[in-house]
């Protein structure tokens, strides 16, 4: 029987590789090399680890980032298989232009979980992983120069009310001095987030440029889009 949505009881704690963040967040490796950046809220992304690797600043943050190496790669190994027992009940609201089959997709999520947990604990030590509470974060104003935040916003817009996507939203952009960026701008149905536009309004309201642009990549139908976010002062 076909769902209308992705039917997942929590927020998975899944995660994507640098390479897949590159095209969903339509990046290149010099931009990320103007200055510190953040990923926030993360996951078991390989992305900071990878950009570490390649010399490139990457702070990751997650609610989950207190508990033990072993229990984060447990609960991302379980989340993998949560996700994807549902997964074919709602496979005809995906795309498969840049995966062949769900084979290729558990085997990019099974990856950057590898690489998360075998960079997390000297990550840890080092300040590149950051347990936070959203909204509220650590970090000075304008600390970081691009920030990232993938398939938490929007995709749970179910869940997640209208007050508590408008308080992240504002706090990604006081510690950012460029750009925010968002990704996907649907939910688990693959539709856009109900209340977008009043989202839009008040950001502008609150002297926050909007820009909602296209992306190289699209998995679920329709998520091929993101938001930008900027500081109409410049920064």
């Amino acid at each position: 029987m076909k769902n209308n949505k992705l039917s997942i009881d929590r927020i998975a704690f899944i995660g994507r590789t640098f390479a897949e963040y590159m095209k969903m967040f339509d990046l290149d490796e010099d931009m990320l090399r103007q200055g510190p950046v953040l990923d926030c809220p993360a996951g078991p992304s390989s992305f900071a680890a990878e950009a570490n690797n390649r010399g490139i600043n990457i702070t990751a943050c997650d609610i989950c980032y207190d508990l033990e190496v072993n229990d984060l790669s447990q609960r991302g190994k379980d989340d993998i298989a949560h996700v994807f027992d549902k997964f074919d009940e709602a496979s005809h609201l995906y795309i498969w232009n840049h995966y062949k089959n769900k084979d290729e997709v558990i085997a990019h999520r099974s990856k950057s979980l590898e690489l998360f947990i075998g960079d997390f604990s000297q990550g840890l030590k080092e300040g590149r992983y950051r347990k936070i509470e959203f909204p509220g974060l650590p970090f000075s104003d304008r600390t970081f120069s691009l920030v990232l935040s993938g398939h938490f916003l929007f995709l749970y817009g179910d869940r997640m009310d209208f007050d508590f996507h408008v308080s992240c939203l504002k706090e990604l952009m006081r510690v950012c001095s460029g750009e925010v960026r968002i990704f996907p701008l649907v939910g688990l149905d693959a539709k856009p987030y109900d209340y977008l536009n009043d989202i839009l309004s008040i950001l502008k309201f609150n002297d926050i440029s909007v820009e909602i642009t296209k992306v190289p990549f699209e998995f679920q139908k329709g998520s091929n889009q993101m938001m930008k976010l900027y500081h109409n002062d410049g920064g």
